[in-house]
């Protein structure tokens, strides 16, 4: 059959209703769906190669609910397609005409180039055959177990020092001697959180060069969207991150289905290294730049706009999607469920979740819940409102940012917090406390019905590093200062060295789940690279590095021995935790605070009545810089596993009566618990 030959529908033989969305191959035949109530028509073409001419041609028809639907009687695994979509008669502001063909929604695979349009079409792959090795998922029954690392891909295999084969992103995240999952399991942690990892808009248009689009981009030097933070396709995997991918420009990537294994490979490894996966995915809004079919085939639909047809943009990224709408919500579920039953991802962080109508929010909830009863759903509960409360209600958990502020700041100039003597964003003495208990509704500051939902933080990809944060609240000069010398930025001062060390230790002792960002553990800091000396920011430290696919973010694992004390103490700080269930999830009324008459120096006991538990603790924390303090110790003998200086499981020695406590530092002390049955 050749390009000139058109197929027509046998309208009696097919019912929408009984077909998914997308593509779907049976019997001999293939079967194509799509939502696009406005469209004039549809065409579906299909390819035999990407780039080649057209195999097939078929005419959708469209039914009454905007659903185009039709089938070929042949069986097109390994085929592409795309649709070519008529726009209205007459043209409306609520629908954007293309001459360019648009690739499925729904596709679970997607072929592109490397260019900021994409120009992409959808690859049938039927089910890739997979041969798991994993128990299907790695999350355990309760969310406060869990150390989350959050990280870029790429950042921890890219740099030389990371010591990999370089056989694409997914198999180097496995294989490396240094980076990937080796330091996962030499600093101990049991979950790891990946920026986005669906296919999405990675190239922006060239910088300050008008496009043939209108579009003039003002905003990236670097003409890239690193972090990924772009969405495209919701159900495929990125393909840049495969063995075949590559970065060079208009070359074709995702020809394979090297993706769909290699990540499946992954997830199958960290499973059997005893780490649950977790997924960025951002539904607030798609990617603005490239052919994203949302915006073509039914703009008004999954698209929230204003009175003139324009995007809203409450998420800050300009284009929010319309969660409530009857296909973005099924775009979401289906994508969530294909990413757990294809994928065993066990987890989920959504990007600025406050965009996100409830009824979305409890539906993939339940449905998700079905595949796994202890899936990890994370909101980051702002993006047009601010909703922690509103998920707890819903029995999500989220990001606390009222921690963060809390203890580490909002701004290292400005407003600066426990950790460096202040007070941020209205903290009271008392919501300090409510933080370590769990940030509790009913209390000061109170966000969560229970700790299980808030997941503690005080660096993220957002931001300034812990390190750079520090680096600039000491020094106020470090902010606007050109470095030469990373090395020399990295190392921190013994000053430094104990705001960073006192804050990895407030974190570890709140109540509820602990996660740290890439780097932190040895307080990395991002200094911009050269790049083709196209920033005129080169040599400062960045504070929003989503453009940058070199050095300023890819993490050099040798200056873990420039500050080694600090990395050896968060591996302390995991083990314990890990070790100590009394320190994450005790119950609130288990927890006691002493009375000291310095507001930033805080003290409390834990006594838990926790089945794996034998120990009580007493911990003490003095944010006052300038000031040691004396505390005085419940009667008896107690063991010091953590102080200012180190953190073990293991006991270092055993104190009684008083300690003194340095300035910015903190001690965790414990005992054998006495039962109280």
């Amino acid at each position: 059959m050749n390009k000139e030959q058109t197929l027509d529908l046998e309208t009696t033989a097919l019912i929408p209703e009984d077909y998914p969305m997308g593509n779907h191959v049976k019997d001999g035949t293939t079967t194509f769906k799509v939502f696009s109530p406005k469209a004039g028509s549809i065409e579906v073409i299909c390819f035999r190669d990407f780039q080649g001419i057209e195999s097939h041609t078929l005419q959708l028809q469209k039914d009454e609910s905007g659903i185009w639907f039709g089938h070929i009687n042949e069986d097109l695994t390994d085929y592409w397609y795309a649709y070519r979509v008529t726009p209205p008669t007459p043209e409306t502001e609520y629908f954007i005409p293309t001459q360019h063909l648009i690739a499925d929604p729904w596709g679970t695979h997607v072929t592109s180039v490397n260019h900021y349009l994409g120009f992409p079409k959808t690859k049938i792959i039927g089910k890739p055959e997979f041969e798991w090795e994993d128990q299907e998922f790695e999350t355990p029954d309760d969310i406060r177990d869990l150390v989350i690392y959050e990280t870029h891909i790429k950042d921890m295999v890219a740099h030389p020092s990371a010591k990999t084969y370089v056989q694409g992103i997914y198999n180097d995240f496995r294989e490396a001697e240094v980076g990937g999952i080796k330091h996962l399991k030499r600093l101990g942690v049991n979950a790891v959180e990946f920026l986005p990892l669906q296919k999405f808009a990675y190239f922006e248009p060239p910088f300050d060069i008008p496009t043939s689009e209108g579009v003039r981009n003002t905003w990236n030097h670097y003409s890239r969207n690193y972090w990924g933070y772009m969405t495209s396709f919701f159900l495929a995997p990125e393909t840049i991150y495969a063995s075949d991918g590559n970065l060079t420009e208009n070359a074709v990537i995702g020809s394979s289905t090297h993706a769909e294994t290699e990540l499946k490979k992954l997830v199958n490894e960290l499973h059997k290294e005893d780490i649950a996966v977790i997924m960025d995915v951002v539904y607030n809004h798609a990617s603005n730049y490239d052919l994203n079919p949302l915006k073509y085939l039914a703009k008004d639909h999954y698209f929230r706009l204003n009175e003139l047809g324009g995007f809203k943009n409450d998420s800050w990224t300009g284009n929010d999607i319309k969660t409530s709408s009857d296909y973005s919500r099924k775009l979401i579920v289906d994508s969530i469920l294909h990413w757990m039953k294809e994928y065993h991802i066990d987890g989920f962080r959504f990007d600025l979740a406050g965009i996100i109508d409830w009824e979305t929010v409890d539906l993939i909830k339940k449905e998700a819940e079905k595949i796994n009863p202890n899936v990890i759903l994370i909101a980051e509960p702002w993006g047009g409102e601010y909703k922690s409360a509103g998920f707890s209600n819903h029995g999500w958990a989220s990001w606390n940012d009222r921690l963060r502020n809390g203890f580490k700041g909002y701004d290292p100039l400005q407003e600066k917090g426990l950790i460096f003597g202040g007070w941020s964003g209205g903290t009271s003495r008392f919501g300090l406390e409510n933080y370590i208990r769990g940030t509790l509704k009913g209390r000061d500051h109170g966000l969560f019905n229970t700790s299980e939902h808030t997941v503690n933080y005080i660096e993220s990809h957002d931001g300034y590093t812990f390190g750079d944060y520090i680096r600039i609240a000491l020094n106020p000069k470090n902010a606007e200062k050109h470095f030469r010398n990373k090395a020399y930025v990295t190392k921190l001062s013994r000053k430094e060295l104990a705001h960073a060390k006192f804050g990895a230790l407030t974190l570890f002792v709140s109540q509820g789940s602990a996660m740290i960002h890439s780097g932190q553990e040895w307080a990395r800091s991002k200094v911009i690279a050269n790049y083709n000396s196209k920033d005129p920011n080169t040599g400062k430290l960045d504070r929003d590095s989503y453009n940058k696919d070199n050095e300023t973010n890819w993490l050099n694992f040798t200056e873990i021995e420039i500050n080694k004390s600090l990395f050896e103490y968060y591996k302390g700080l995991v083990d314990v935790r890990l070790k100590s269930p009394a320190l994450r999830k005790a119950k609130p009324e288990e927890i006691e605070f002493k009375v000291y008459h310095d507001p930033v120096h805080i003290t409390f006991s834990i006594c838990a009545e926790l089945e794996d538990e034998p120990y009580e603790y007493f911990i003490s924390l003095n944010g006052n810089p300038q000031q040691k303090h004396d505390i005085v110790l419940p009667d008896g003998y107690w063991e010091v596993i953590i102080d200012h200086e180190k953190a073990s499981f293991t006991t270092q020695r055993s104190i009684q009566s008083v300690y003194t406590l340095p300035p910015t530092s903190g001690i965790v002390l414990r005992r054998l618990r006495v039962s109280k049955a």
